[in-house]
């Protein structure tokens, strides 16, 4: 059994405030208004506008070791003074409540050690209560982490039922968010609808290009010089969610498939594991099917 490591990069308890709306003057005051009168030592502050829409975003993060406002009330407290003010579109999360995410696997291995293996070493903080399958192949690899793996193998005759069982187990072991680690499934609408902006995949090109089964097979007869992937929110449209983390790296005349392949599946996984870990620490922002990544 494999017990994760727990992490002291975060000791300090803390809140942390996304939110999106339209530019006026006061925003910024305002909201660092509220924290510092509290006696909120604000520990993190980001902010971006977009000049073209006229959108104002933010992420603050803040020590919550002497704030005033009861966290139960911090929530109820920024709605009614600042959100409903600007028009706020906005989340708060909490540093010591540990989201929940599963992953969803099919036959391919590389991007589900390359994430339980960040999930053992404490590089995140994140649990992992289950792995989804629709094959048995990756079975062992969930039993060396000691994770619960459920094999729902779906055809087109029976693809409603199994992922009604699909919801079921994710709404039974609480998850927050989904990863799709090379799952070979087009996930429904159902299933969208019940975890917006919450499901993450990653695509084996720099969207959009080479699609369908055998993407490095096309690029190498297309004589290619970079191959990517990318990492991005699934949404109804396929593969055109927002993107969250893309990467490529360089080929040339001396690479064979199989060197396509290889360097393929390791940028998969690190583009994979990027976009998951900027999700864990609460970094993006999704605006008209885009994204604002907090560094």
């Amino acid at each position: 059994m494999e017990t994760p490591v727990t992490s002291t990069a975060s000791a300090k308890n803390t809140a942390v405030l996304l939110l999106h709306c339209p530019d006026r003057p006061g925003i910024l005051a305002d909201v660092t208004n509220f924290i510092t009168v509290n006696h909120g030592n604000i520990i993190y502050l980001d902010q971006y506008v977009d000049h073209v829409e006229n959108i104002f975003f933010m992420r603050i993060e803040w020590d919550l070791t002497h704030f005033n406002i009861p966290r139960a009330k911090v929530d109820d407290y920024f709605h009614t003074l600042y959100a409903s003010k600007y028009g706020m579109t906005y989340y708060l999360y909490f540093s010591d409540q540990r989201p929940r995410m599963a992953i969803f696997v099919s036959k391919m291995s590389h991007c589900l050690y390359d994430l339980l293996a960040r999930y053992v070493s404490g590089e995140w903080r994140v649990d992992i209560p289950l792995i989804i399958s629709n094959h048995p192949d990756l079975e062992p690899a969930a039993k060396r982490f000691d994770i619960p793996y459920y094999c729902l193998p779906i055809t087109k005759d029976n693809k409603a039922e199994q992922e009604a069982k699909e919801l079921e187990l994710l709404h039974k072991h609480k998850v927050d968010f989904i990863v799709l680690a090379r799952y070979m499934q087009i996930i429904s609408e159902d299933m969208i609808s019940a975890y917006p902006l919450r499901i993450i995949n990653i695509h084996h090109s720099f969207l959009p290009a080479f699609v369908g089964a055998k993407p490095y097979h096309a690029a190498f007869q297309r004589g290619v010089k970079i191959i990517g992937a990318t990492g991005h929110y699934v949404t109804a449209d396929l593969d055109a969610g927002p993107i969250i983390e893309q990467d490529v790296v360089r080929i040339t005349h001396k690479d064979t498939l199989q060197d396509l392949i290889s360097k393929g599946r390791d940028l998969e996984k690190i583009v994979l594991s990027r976009a998951v870990q900027k999700h864990i620490e609460h970094k993006i922002l999704a605006y008209n099917n885009k994204t604002v990544i907090f560094n």
